[in-house]
């Protein structure tokens, strides 16, 4: 499938944390590849191939967004964020509710011919932000209720050569990756069992990625993420370019073996990459993965993001390729390796 295809069939929809529960595509695209189940959590695990090895490859299913507190008597929708949501660009976003059925709507914004002179210096607090859908009060609270999650509409778009932009590219393009992974290593078969994991809940928890490594408990996993790419302000030391290919993270979080290998990997198999160091923790899956039971040895693999956790975040697809072929490539070659 079309890479930009299938990113945005996978960022369509809801799943903000804590209500991923109606991903269907999601599981219908993992299905194509391996036998699919749902744990009590939500997350989506597919495995296949058989073998001595077993590789857990994570994901996270779950997208930043909203959540409503109430439904004012004013007919607006007093909401907080659900996940890191950027305050700062929420203002006139369009938006859908899911109350009983999708509802648009759009944010609240003060013109700026009514704002005070100290507003220009300061991001809005979340009590000054509401939800407009148009409807009066007795009928919005008929399909609206406190608890009803809230996503930034900005399907994927794209910009000139291979880069686009969207929302939700966090992390569904660490899926699409993976999805990409499979269909790499189907031709081969490699004797290795893989299990794929769209997790749920790491914007808020990182609960999907604790529960799934510790009722898997593979051998070996890497975590899939989106990392910091540069722009203006963001500089090359706290960041990814866009277009140098494949993060592979070194941390002293996640195993240095892995790590070296799947560098080895990619300098072998001519993979574009670049290295990333988390001197400390990795704040991505990877981190709860290590040490699911007595340890898990993990790497970590992420793909440079523009405007991380906004609505304009922006990724380059030949990243997505990279990292998928990376990953897929050290599963070929553990596969060899368990035949000698």
């Amino acid at each position: 499938m079309d890479l930009k295809l299938l990113c945005s069939l996978l960022t369509e929809g809801a799943g903000v944390s804590g209500a991923c529960h109606v991903l269907k595509k999601a599981e219908e695209l993992l299905g194509e590849y391996a036998s699919v189940r749902t744990d009590a959590l939500g997350s989506i695990i597919g495995t296949v191939g058989e073998g001595k090895t077993h590789i857990m490859l994570d994901a996270h299913l779950d997208r930043i967004g909203l959540i409503v507190t109430s439904v004012d008597e004013s007919g607006f929708l007093r909401v907080d964020k659900c996940g890191g949501t950027d305050v700062r660009v929420l203002s006139a976003a369009e938006v859908t509710v899911w109350g009983k059925e999708p509802v648009y709507g759009v944010i609240t914004s003060t013109p700026p011919h009514l704002s005070k002179d100290d507003d220009e210096n300061k991001a809005p607090s979340f009590d000054s932000i509401f939800v407009d859908t148009g409807l009066p009060y007795d009928k919005l609270k008929k399909i609206v209720s406190a608890g009803d999650r809230i996503t930034i509409d900005a399907p994927v778009r794209s910009l000139v050569g291979t880069r686009i932009t969207g929302a939700a590219l966090d992390d569904r393009i660490g899926m699409a990756a993976l999805i990409r992974v499979l269909d790499i290593i189907r031709e081969k078969n490699p004797p290795v069992k893989v299990s794929v994991v769209f997790s749920v809940q790491e914007e808020t928890t990182e609960a999907g990625g604790r529960t799934t490594a510790f009722g898997l408990y593979p051998d070996e996993a890497i975590a899939v993420d989106v990392s910091f790419g540069t722009a203006p302000g963001v500089s090359e030391q706290e960041a990814g370019k866009l277009g140098d290919g494949a993060m592979i993270c070194i941390s002293p979080s996640l195993s240095q073996k892995m790590s070296e290998d799947l560098i080895g990997i990619a300098n072998e198999k001519g993979i574009k990459y670049q290295t990333e160091i988390c001197p400390s923790q990795t704040g991505t899956n990877a981190d709860v993965i290590s040490v699911a039971k007595d340890g898990v040895r993990t790497g970590l693999v992420s793909i440079p993001l523009r405007n991380m956790h906004t609505q304009a975040e922006v990724a380059d697809l030949d990243d997505v390729e990279a990292v998928a072929q990376v990953i897929a490539q050290y599963i070929i070659k553990k596969g060899e390796e368990n035949n000698a």
